[in-house]
């Protein structure tokens, strides 16, 4: 481990530190305000609760291994090697600690100061909710050299602690099996505790994290450590894009108890990836630990600009967003007391570690400068060019809204609007080449379904400064549709539509306009994928004839089915199999019955479950870099259902 990063703090951990705050009677009434949800998401969420009191261990300085695995039947089994958690009697309960960490909630070892330093997981919230929403969960801690056993089910003790060996480790395994009366699936995906396991190896430099899949037929196993930290963390963020500095720049600095940690490293490409987390957990929505980063930032570059003579006057002066045109940063910040604004801890509110972050850019960033400058030129350059090219959108975007009108609302020709005014109620179909428009046009319920006909080859924003995507005229058309402008102007109350729905053909050339649009979509409009606005059309691949009766399947198993169904009891039976080249086979009933008709149709809605994962798929498949783009084509080929989205 890390020894800047990590301290510890006291050697004994016992029931002491273990306080009582409330019971645990609302968790299985009300699991989504403990777990997010009761979907897959949740259903994942149980796992990181649990991972993450292991990792409070490693931030305390006592865990350096933790394992995950998937055993048959999705059941999960978490190992650490950290001290184990207490097993002696808790003052307060008169009940052995363990009992108390796992059937109350805000029982742990993270209230009063003493037992952890900094934590992520509130260590017995975490443990308590997991054993609430589990149908079973078995505890072994390894401490005092013996093996300590506990039983649960849905909260309640079915087995009192007992000694059931000796050891000579120490360390907690914690095995549980979901509840399927509490969530929508209880089958866990590899890929999703891979993924974040992998983050957090990154987040803490030296921690080994293991995932294992025991399940038949699925085998695997990844380890995960990580010396160089956040590090090689912003190094596999940008795998994929040109980078114009090959080391990553990396500040740390701490007072008192708080500790931040900043790595960036810029590329060539036009968007900003910022990655911040506080104790181990993600904050999308940012804080002051972003805030602090960006108000420094900004100010470093310029002075630096201006001492030695790139800025010269006003006008040369670089805004927040041109510093930041191309960055890859993470920001990892830990702290007692972390303060998170809102339920799902999306925003770190404490006041004192915007001043930290701020103190430590502006004084290492500024250094590192001074003694790079050769890097220091090639950044400062690279924000004077997006300085001048927000100016060139400016002037683009002005000009293009006198050519056509946006500020009066016109709208585009190719669009073909519905009656409908009520943004809710309203669909816009993006349909590529005018035989499909045409279909769905007179296919359509004009009521409230729009259409926008795409034709020719679309821009590839990947590749793009915001004044080219201004200028573009296949992409105008859908701004000004859409009506909620991009970038750092949209506006999601001028959104004309509530669903987007993207209609391309179900083939690769499809798959190629649906990846265009939806990089266009998240990196000028994401709050649309964000919110569930965007969706994906799923026309039927095939059209199946006995005579006069026609039916269509979705996927080669529902033609096989299908086809078996015509046939009947008589096998003989000869039925007529096309597979569909495009939407413009089809005349406008077909059209409206198989992929418009809102009774009939299958929609699928596009989400975001992380941002800097999608940041990083999106520049491999859309980048200048063809070996990674490869490499990850190869690595998520198996995992391919069919080539819709």
């Amino acid at each position: 481990m890390s020894e800047e990063i990590l301290t510890r703090v006291e050697e004994n951990y016992d029931a002491s530190q273990i306080q009582v705050l409330e019971g645990l009677e609302a968790v299985r009434k009300r699991p989504g305000m403990y777990i997010g949800s009761t979907s897959s998401s949740g259903l994942h969420h149980l796992v990181y609760e649990i991972v993450d009191n292991s990792i409070d261990e490693a931030l305390a300085g006592y865990c350096t291994e933790i394992t995950v695995t998937i055993n048959e039947g999705d059941t999960i089994t978490v190992t650490d090697n950290g001290r184990g958690i207490p097993v002696d009697i808790q003052a307060q309960t008169g009940k052995p600690a363990l009992e108390v960490v796992f059937t109350v909630l805000h029982a742990g070892g993270k209230f009063g100061g003493g037992g952890y330093k900094v934590s992520g997981g509130l260590h017995g919230v975490g443990a308590s909710v997991v054993n609430a929403l589990s149908e079973w969960l078995t505890v072994h801690v390894h401490k005092d050299g013996k093996i300590h056993e506990m039983k649960f089910s849905r909260g309640h003790i079915t087995q009192d602690m007992k000694i059931v060996g000796t050891t000579d480790k120490t360390g907690t395994i914690v095995t549980f099996k979901p509840d399927p009366e509490m969530f929508d699936t209880v089958v866990y995906e590899y890929k999703i505790l891979r993924d974040r396991m992998r983050q957090q190896a990154f987040l803490n430099a030296g921690l080994k994290i293991s995932v294992e899949d025991k399940r038949p037929e699925q085998e695997r196993k990844e380890e995960f450590c990580y010396e160089g930290g956040i590090r090689e963390y912003v190094s596999w963020l940008n795998e994929g894009k040109s980078v114009l500095h090959d080391a990553v720049i990396y500040m740390q600095g701490s007072k008192g108890d708080s500790v931040a940690e900043l790595a960036l490293q810029y590329s060539d490409g036009f968007n900003e990836n910022i990655v911040s987390f506080a104790n181990d957990i993600r904050t999308p929505e940012g804080g002051m630990h972003e805030t602090g980063f960006k108000t420094a930032l900004t100010r470093v570059l310029n002075a630096y600009g201006q001492k030695i003579g790139a800025i010269k006057t006003e006008a040369d002066k670089l805004e927040g967003s041109d510093v930041r045109e191309g960055i890859t940063a993470v920001i990892s910040v830990k702290l007692t007391d972390a303060q998170f604004e809102g339920q799902t801890k999306a925003k770190l509110g404490n006041a004192h570690i915007r001043t930290l972050v701020d103190n430590i850019v502006s004084k290492l960033l500024a250094e590192y400068l001074e003694e790079h400058p050769q890097v220091g030129k090639i950044i400062l350059e690279k924000a004077m060019l997006a300085n001048r090219a927000r100016e060139a959108a400016k002037r683009a975007r002005e000009n293009i809204r006198r050519k056509t009108g946006l500020e009066s609302g016109q709208m585009p020709d190719k669009l073909k609007d519905c009656n409908e005014r009520d943004p809710s109620l309203c669909e816009l179909y993006i349909v590529e080449g005018d035989s499909a428009a045409g279909s769905a046009i007179g296919g359509r319920d004009s009521r409230f379904q729009a259409i926008l006909a795409m034709w020719g080859k679309m821009l590839n924003v990947e590749k793009a400064r915001k004044d080219k995507v201004y200028g573009n005229d296949k992409l105008n058309p859908l701004i000004m549709a859409l009506g909620a402008g991009i970038g750092d102007e949209f506006n999601m109350e001028k959104l004309r539509y509530h669903k987007i729905i993207i209609m391309s053909d179900a083939d690769v050339d499809g798959s190629h306009i649906r990846t265009q649009l939806l990089t266009f979509f998240f990196r000028y409009m994401r709050p649309l994928i964000e919110h569930g606005y965007v969706y994906s059309a799923v026309p039927p691949l095939y059209k199946l004839t006995r005579g006069k009766t026609q039916r269509v399947a979705y996927s080669d198993e529902e033609r096989d089915r299908v086809s078996a169904e015509m046939r009947g009891d008589n096998p003989n039976v000869k039925i007529d199999i096309a597979r569909y080249k495009g939407l413009g086979e089809m005349d406008k009933e077909e059209l409206w019955d198989t992929t418009m008709d809102p009774t009939r149709r299958t929609l699928r809605r596009i989400t975001l479950e992380d941002a800097a994962a999608a940041d990083q798929i999106f520049s491999i498949l859309m980048g200048e870099e063809v070996e990674p783009r490869k490499a990850w084509i190869e690595e998520n080929a198996k995992y391919v259902v069919n080539l819709d989205i």
